[in-house]
């Protein structure tokens, strides 16, 4: 395990780079699909649905940049289990798994506002 101590350095740094790429990628995705959503649209109820994609939207690349982060970290780990990587790691898990968890509760919540909307 010693002899790939250095490559997988390397593969923790690339992937909490990556995970920092995708984050940054998200918010100008978002930013740009908020601001088009904005000039583009005058009924405000469609603003709202078009604000509420952008919050799901935003969160799914958060999800998956903390789901990234979650891999560095477990590769981390297990190159240096010390208490405070095991710590970090679960406060990242933990906040991963209440953000999806609302997340995936707003989207739903959204699909089933749009089947009453299409429905009526």
């Amino acid at each position: 395990m010693e002899q790939f101590a250095p490559v997988l350095d390397v593969v923790v740094i690339c992937l909490s780079l990556f995970s920092i790429i995708v984050l940054v990628w998200g918010v100008v995705v978002s930013a740009k699909d908020f601001f088009l959503s904005r000039f583009r649209t005058k009924d405000s109820l469609a603003k709202l649905q078009q604000l509420t994609e952008v919050k799901n939207s935003l969160g799914g690349y958060v999800l998956l940049s903390l789901e990234i982060l979650i891999a560095a970290d477990i590769v981390d780990s297990i190159l240096k289990p010390t208490l405070d990587d095991i710590i970090r790691l679960a406060a990242i898990v933990a906040i991963r798994t209440v953000i999806s968890y609302f997340l995936n509760k707003e989207i739903r919540n959204t699909h089933e506002m749009r089947k009453l909307n299409n429905n009526q």
